[in-house]
């Protein structure tokens, strides 16, 4: 049998011993997970079963009167890695193989869902899209992430702006989560430092679908930016779905080594927060136009 039909056999089987016997629904504290209370009866009564996934999990403590519990309390705090979690003989607690699933749940949406073209609208961003032709083949032809495809390469052609400073690109990657998260945050704050610092010829924004961060290179080559931005979705994790990575690359261009690359990454609110990252990457884009080098050159 499946883990997962195990599992809901088990939750099956204790939800019936629970309410055997009981006329009304019967509500159980989950201890240590935020106390949450779940209604495991009346299924017709219309109530919404809470999201487990909105549990803090520094926050949470499943290890029954540990011997150090400041300690204890500590360390969960500086983690989000799911450490002291507890167990029912050999086996993790159900709740927390149910978090791990809806967790990885989430990290798979991240990277199946595609950015919506309401967001690529609302962002005023010229939509482009690389030479992978959906959304399996952008995940195991990585090489084709790292073009543009015939199509947006004309459009790019027509409406891209030349020889800017700074040319801001939003990839999709591998968390539409992370870009539609973030990117309403972190573009203005980018945009409001960048005028700060008197860096105002800044070429029209754009989008790539199924995009790689060496995409960048493609349009480079193209729009000749002193400095190319790309801001993408990172490979969502347990921990969160909705993590950015900023790279920067003085002179973007075909053959460019990857060690020429600058970059800023865990942007999301339980790392750099993403008005905050924005701020922080104008003063790197500023240095890097002040030196004329990007990555380890920069350093």
């Amino acid at each position: 049998m499946a883990m997962e039909d195990t599992i809901k056999l088990i939750v099956e089987q204790v939800l019936a011993e629970i309410n055997n016997g009981h006329k009304k629904p019967v509500e159980i504290e989950v201890q240590n997970s935020g106390n949450r209370t779940v209604n495991t009866g009346d299924t017709d009564s219309g109530k919404i079963l809470p999201d487990i996934t909105e549990v803090d999990l520094k926050q949470q403590l499943n290890v029954p009167n540990p011997l150090n519990s400041g300690f204890y309390r500590d360390m969960k705090r500086t983690t989000p890695a799911r450490i002291g979690v507890w167990r029912s003989g050999t086996r993790p607690l159900t709740d927390t193989i149910l978090r791990f699933r809806a967790d990885h749940a989430t990290a798979q949406d991240a990277v199946l869902n595609d950015v919506s073209d309401e967001f690529v609208e609302k962002m005023n961003l010229i939509k482009l899209e690389s030479a992978c032709s959906n959304k399996d083949e952008f995940l195991t032809r990585p090489d084709l992430g790292r073009k543009l495809s015939a199509e947006s390469l004309e459009l790019l052609r027509k409406q891209g702006t030349k020889e800017s400073d700074v040319q801001i690109i939003v990839v999709d990657g591998l968390s539409s989560t992370a870009v539609e998260t973030n990117v309403p945050d972190i573009y203005p704050a980018l945009m409001q430092g960048l005028a700060a610092l008197n860096i105002k010829n800044t070429g029209s924004p754009l989008f790539v679908k199924y995009g790689r961060v060496a995409i960048m290179d493609d349009i480079g080559e193209e729009l000749k930016p002193k400095v190319a931005v790309i801001l993408v979705g990172e490979r969502p994790g347990l921990g969160t779905a909705e993590s950015l990575s900023a790279y920067l690359a003085y002179n973007p261009r075909h053959g460019m080594l990857e060690s020429e690359r600058t970059v800023f990454s865990n942007i999301h609110k339980g790392g750099t927060p993403a008005a905050e990252a924005g701020a922080h990457l104008a003063g790197i884009i500023k240095t890097v136009l002040e030196k004329k080098v990007s990555g380890v050159a920069l350093s």
